[in-house]
């Protein structure tokens, strides 16, 4: 079973400039990227564009204990940042996550890293609208910002 994830992971993992990204290859400013993945689902092809964040940035409260031994009470919150795991991340779309469970190979391409949460918003909306994703079927993207949606033809 381990062999068998190990094969699934390195047949469907990340690509960027042609290369196999991990985490070594993140570099240090970055906030996230904009991606696209591809698959062959019932013998048609998809893609899907999106963005993805490298961490999680949370604010948390102090405890009680804490808070009582602080001199400075204004600072009620402090900032927790975790990796999320984009090495399993397979998108936000359903179809996608489907056919991954159903081990359909799925190609993974980064196609921009970006230093910023504008950057990130930017370059995923810039993609989306220059490969026409609302109007071009093989795109599984149903949205653009939740402000544009694709639409039915009759």
């Amino acid at each position: 079973m381990i062999l068998k994830n190990r094969v699934r992971k390195a047949m469907n993992s990340w690509l960027y400039k042609g290369k196999t990204f991990t985490d070594k290859d993140i570099p240090e400013d970055a906030i996230g990227f904009v991606y696209e993945m591809q698959a062959i689902i019932d013998g048609k092809a998809v893609a899907y564009i999106g963005k993805k964040n490298f961490f999680s940035i949370r604010k948390k409260k102090f405890g009680k204990k804490k808070l009582a031994g602080m001199t400075d009470k204004r600072a009620k919150k402090y900032e927790m940042i975790k990796k999320l795991n984009y090495e399993d991340y397979y998108s936000s779309n359903k179809i996608l996550q489907d056919a991954y469970k159903k081990n359909v190979p799925i190609k993974r391409y980064i196609v921009k890293i970006c230093y910023s949460k504008l950057e990130l918003t930017y370059h995923e909306t810039k993609y989306q609208f220059q490969r026409e994703v609302l109007e071009k079927e093989e795109y599984l993207n149903a949205n653009i910002l939740g402000k544009f949606y694709k639409f039915k033809s009759k």
